[in-house]
């Protein structure tokens, strides 16, 4: 496993020709943190990996626990992180030439008492007015600390009443609900997105198709189950799909481990089947690549990626990749 300090290092030994340089990217999915896994990923580091060669104009601020007061927990600490979001946006705006970040989809605990998240809620828009969902992601799993980026403390987060009420909550006021969970709890995410019909719930990381712990070496084995499962939810029409996320090494690539990292051809002959029945089930207009930085980066470098994503779009028309590269994010954010 590569430590953040070796990173830049070792993603040089790929460089690639940028692919369709000039088309607009907006990057729906990133995070930002001032110490986290001994590294630093803050505007400066942003901006190395979106200026890396590909037209990155905007990007959506996904939680991440960044900026909070541990000492002082609460209802409140995770406004704590959209301030800290919005100074760094403000710093960003005055260079309007770099990418922008355009929104940002915050933490709460959706299992608050109503009037209580509301008040939160109100506190993050207060915060910045682009504050425009929550991610309170429902990711379990009983081998978790085993795993690197290991999600939450609490199973079947999903079917709680009052979990499914905030999700709800957030759709009566216009907001947008991220997550992210392990595949084992497609099924419970299913039922969440039925009980909440009117909020926008957005998919993260194809369900995070696990192929590390007790998964180790079957993931595409039960590739078919997964498709089956993506397939139900993509009935579900207030659900998006997020895509990218699937280098995390929690999937059990492996590139995170190797002497080398991956190029974009690699890439796309390990993943591409994942994206194409996404797209096809969920439409283009339901689609957004994005990049999971600098999460996936510990497997893949930020122009590699990008690179990849074009080679995985090249099968579909104009409208198509418009949707998938920038539209969707756009609209879904409202950027």
């Amino acid at each position: 496993m590569f430590y953040p300090s070796d990173l830049n290092g070792w993603h040089d030994q790929i460089r690639e020709a940028i692919i369709d340089p000039a088309r607009e990217i907006v990057d729906p999915h990133h995070h930002l943190w001032p110490d986290r896994l001994g590294s630093v990923y803050e505007l400066s580091e942003l901006w190395a990996d979106t200026g890396s060669g590909h037209n990155v104009t905007k990007t959506v601020f996904i939680e991440c626990g960044a900026g909070y007061d541990r000492g002082n927990a609460g209802p409140f600490d995770p406004v704590r992180e959209t301030e800290y979001v919005a100074g760094l946006a403000a710093q960003a705006a005055r260079e309007p030439d770099r990418a922008q970040i355009a929104a940002i989809v915050a933490h709460a605990d959706l299992c608050l008492p109503p009037d209580v998240l509301g008040d939160v809620l109100d506190a993050h828009q207060a915060a910045w007015p682009l504050f425009r969902g929550i991610r309170h992601a429902g990711a379990f799993d009983p081998e978790r600390d085993r795993i690197m980026f290991r999600g939450g403390e609490i199973p079947h987060l999903y079917l709680n009443a009052d979990f499914q009420r905030g999700v709800a909550m957030l759709g009566a006021r216009g907001m947008t609900y991220d997550t992210w969970h392990f595949h084992p709890q497609n099924g419970e995410f299913l039922q969440l997105a039925r009980a909440c019909p009117d909020t926008t719930i957005i998919l993260d990381h194809f369900g995070t198709p696990m192929g590390t712990v007790r998964f180790a070496g079957q993931r595409e084995e039960r590739f078919a189950q997964w498709q089956e499962e993506m397939s139900l939810i993509a009935q579900c029409p207030n659900v998006v799909a997020k895509l990218g996320g699937l280098a995390m090494p929690v999937n059990g690539f492996g590139w995170d481990g190797r002497d080398t990292p991956p190029g974009s051809d690699e890439l796309v002959a390990a993943q591409a089947h994942y994206y194409h029945h996404m797209i096809d089930v969920f439409g283009p207009d339901r689609c957004m690549f994005e990049s999971n930085f600098p999460v996936d980066k510990l497997s893949v470098s930020y122009p590699v990626y990008w690179n990849a994503m074009k080679k995985i779009a090249a099968r579909y028309d104009e409208a198509a990749k418009t949707a998938m590269f920038s539209g969707t994010a756009a609209r879904v954010y409202r950027l």
